[in-house]
């Protein structure tokens, strides 16, 4: 069973950036859409972006502009380039499949804050 794993996460001042990882265990990468989604505190766990096949890729609109979705199937990793954090994109941020079809990894977590 493939196995997503998330790092890269940590505390960062508003306006500030990361660019956290999510590397699989199997090569998935090539044949599936992946995402990224994050849980806030007290929220239900939202879609943030994806693309299609590492062809077009689609932000939800809270983001758009701020965040990069991009892929490495060489490395069978996604990463999510985050600029100009805001105290609202203080979440645990995971990644699977886009649509989800795989086993929820750890996430990592992004706290924004100053």
């Amino acid at each position: 069973q493939v196995q997503l794993g998330e790092s890269g996460g940590g505390l960062v001042q508003p306006g500030g950036s990361l660019r956290p990882p999510c590397a699989a265990s199997g090569s998935i990468f090539s044949t599936n859409g992946m995402g990224w989604y994050r849980q806030a505190p007290g929220q239900e766990r939202a879609w943030v972006a994806s693309d299609i096949r590492g062809g077009n890729t689609f932000y939800s609109d809270s983001v758009k502009g701020r965040f990069t979705f991009s892929r490495d199937n060489a490395k069978n990793t996604v990463y999510l380039q985050m600029y100009n954090l805001r105290l609202e994109d203080t979440a645990v941020y995971y990644c699977n499949s886009a649509p989800v079809t795989l086993t929820w990894g750890q996430g990592t977590e992004v706290t924004v804050s100053s």
